[in-house]
């Protein structure tokens, strides 16, 4: 379960991002805070995972309270100039998210969050380069745009399964094979797939025609 302390000066505000967030699996809200001290007399009291943090506060800086976090912070605030999210970024912020966002923003970037945190884990075991690029590629997923149109969120998940599954590069022919999904359209996620970083991309070179792409899970 991952606690979660909502800090936000409208009262309102702050319940509406409570409520959210409690709609995500694995997610539990601890607690609101409506400026700095309350926080941090919060904190004191309930140790939580993640800080949903506005910038405009009473008594500081959103930025200002979160160089003084021992929690992994997303920024929910109406500040969209590029000074106050350089600001926030370099205090240590996760992500940031502006201010009027959806239910389902929030979601995707608790869940990509959520799947971070698990893949590091809370141990002091050493992790290599790829676990840390992996992270931070989980960490951001929920920061994609929507999916073309006609694309399924669906058929991507089970494409991107199917790779991840696997040991060896693969190709569109055989993940259309074992998904009942035509070439074309598993062609058409992988190369998603490996456009966002996810898969890697290679060539194999037969005999005769044009080469084969292949596909290789990053993770």
């Amino acid at each position: 379960m991952i606690r979660v302390l909502v800090v936000e000066d409208d009262f309102r505000v702050a319940r509406v991002h409570a409520d959210f967030t409690e709609r995500v699996p694995d997610y539990r809200v601890v607690g609101t805070a409506h400026s700095g001290a309350e926080a941090r007399a919060l904190l004191a009291e309930h140790p939580v995972e993640l800080v949903l943090l506005d910038d405009y506060l009473p008594d500081c800086s959103g930025a200002e309270l979160l160089a003084e976090l021992r929690a992994d912070a997303i920024m929910l605030t109406a500040a969209s100039d590029a000074a106050s999210v350089r600001a926030a970024l370099a205090a240590g912020a996760l992500n940031y998210l502006v201010k009027p966002f959806t239910a389902e923003q929030l979601r995707d970037r608790l869940l990509a969050y959520a799947r971070y945190h698990r893949h590091l884990g809370q141990s002091d075991r050493a992790v290599t380069q790829d676990e840390i690029d992996q992270a931070m590629r989980l960490l951001h997923e929920g920061d994609r745009p929507p999916l073309p149109k006609g694309h399924s969120s669906v058929t991507a998940t089970l494409v991107a399964n199917a790779l991840r599954a696997a040991d060896r590069p693969r190709s569109a022919s055989s993940i259309a094979a074992e998904l009942g999904i035509s070439r074309a359209t598993a062609q058409r996620y992988l190369a998603a797939l490996a456009e966002d970083g996810q898969a890697r991309m290679t060539l194999r070179y037969g005999t005769t025609g044009r080469p084969e792409h292949r596909y290789l899970w990053r993770g």
